[in-house]
């Protein structure tokens, strides 16, 4: 198969560059027009919790709230 695709390859050598010369081409046009974020979005992920726990201070709940998610995000894969 191999052989038999060089050998055709071989006799038409015009048509071989043709189609590199064509993907060449597109190839380029295809770089040109890619979108390129140069600056990405390295920040973590926030999530915002809003919740209400009578007869707790703020530093409480969040404390309490923060104990669980850390807990539950070491069973989290990234």
């Amino acid at each position: 198969m191999i052989h038999k695709l060089i050998e055709v390859s071989l006799r038409n050598r015009g048509l071989v560059i043709a189609l590199y010369l064509g993907l060449a081409a597109w190839g380029y046009w295809a770089l040109l027009r890619t979108p390129i974020d140069a600056i990405p979005d390295l920040s973590e992920n926030q999530v915002i919790v809003f919740t209400d726990w009578i007869g707790r201070s703020p530093q409480e709940v969040e404390d309490q709230i923060m104990i669980s998610i850390g807990r539950a995000r070491e069973f989290w894969s990234d």
